[in-house]
Formats: structure tokens, C-alpha cells, sequence
């Protein structure tokens, strides 16, 4: 039977079940923005991507918390990587989940100073301010930069657990997260 919580030998199911569902909520979140970058204003796809990219935001900075805090509880249990790569892979994983939280915050943050101030599902976070607080835009602009990054960090990530750990280590790290 499937363990819920983490061992040294093998992630459990809630973690498995927060990786994986996150990694294809962040493939749509990549895919909302990348369709909103590339394609032109008055299309239909890139509208239905965009519709759901704030939501889709704000839901993933949720969960990013609720995994970190998980991940946490579970720190004394988890498969660990000795060594440089170890550092390397836990320096990886603090910026990843650094830029989860921090890229969200900023739009959010932004939002708070914005004259179309910001909903999450429907219910008001934020009211529209009558005129833009100049510092909450300036932070906002970051956002996308910062997304984008986080983006490059992804793949990344995906790049390590490929070629590193699966070509060249042939560890079964993979087979740990499967």
C-alpha cells in the first residue's frame, strides 16, 4: 500500500499528488501567459487561456504554500542528494518555491494598488482605487519578468530530473516522485 507521507526511499501520495497536479497546473498557467504574449488581442484562444490565468494564479500560490508547509513536515523523511549536487538541488528547490510565492505576491500586491483592483473566483479581494498607487505598479511590472524566469527555472528543473538524474546518475529519482 501507497504511504501518504514521505520516506527516504520514496515521496508519499500527497506529495506525489501535489507535484504532479501542480506541474500541469503550472503547464497551463505557462500556457495562459505564453498565449496572451504571442497571440493577437482579438482571439479566441488567447482570451479563453487569459480568463483563467489570475484564478489559476492565485490558486497555485495556495498550494505552493499548503506543499511548502507539507514538504516541511516531511523534511526528516525525504529522499535527500549528497554533496554538490545535493547543495545544488536544495538551491534549486528554494528559488523554485521562492519564485512560486514571490511572482504571485507581486501581481497580487500590485492589484491592491490598481484602479481594477482584483477578485479571486468571483469574490473581491481588492476594490478598483480611483487612481493608481505608483509603487504597488512599479512592483506589479515585475510580475511578468519574474513569471517568465520562473518559467526558464521550470524547465530547468524538468532538464535535471531528465538528463541528470535519469541519463547520466540513472539514480531512480524519477521513479521516487512517479
Amino acid at each position: 500500500m501507497t504511504s501518504l507521507t514521505d520516506s527516504p526511499d520514496r515521496y508519499g501520495l500527497v506529495s506525489r499528488l501535489f507535484h504532479w497536479g501542480m506541474a500541469a497546473l503550472f503547464a497551463l498557467q505557462f500556457a495562459s501567459a505564453a498565449a496572451h504574449w504571442a497571440l493577437p488581442r482579438e482571439n479566441t484562444l488567447r482570451d479563453a487561456l487569459w480568463s483563467y490565468h489570475a484564478d489559476l494564479g492565485v490558486t497555485l500560490l495556495l498550494l505552493v504554500l499548503l506543499r511548502g508547509a507539507w514538504g516541511l513536515w516531511n523534511l526528516r523523511n525525504r529522499p535527500t542528494e549528497t554533496g554538490l549536487m545535493g547543495y545544488a538541488a536544495k538551491a534549486g528547490h528554494a528559488g523554485l518555491y521562492a519564485l512560486m510565492v514571490i511572482v504571485p505576491a507581486l501581481k497580487i500586491i500590485g492589484s491592491a494598488g490598481g484602479t481594477r483592483g482584483f477578485s479571486y473566483l468571483g469574490l473581491q479581494v481588492f476594490p478598483a482605487q480611483d487612481a493608481a498607487i505608483a509603487w504597488t505598479k512599479t512592483i506589479s511590472d515585475w510580475h511578468g519578468t519574474l513569471g517568465w524566469i520562473l518559467a526558464a527555472v521550470v524547465l530547468g528543473h524538468i532538464g535535471a530530473a531528465i538528463v541528470w538524474h535519469q541519463l547520466v546518475k540513472r539514480d531512480g529519482v524519477l521513479k521516487r516522485i512517479a
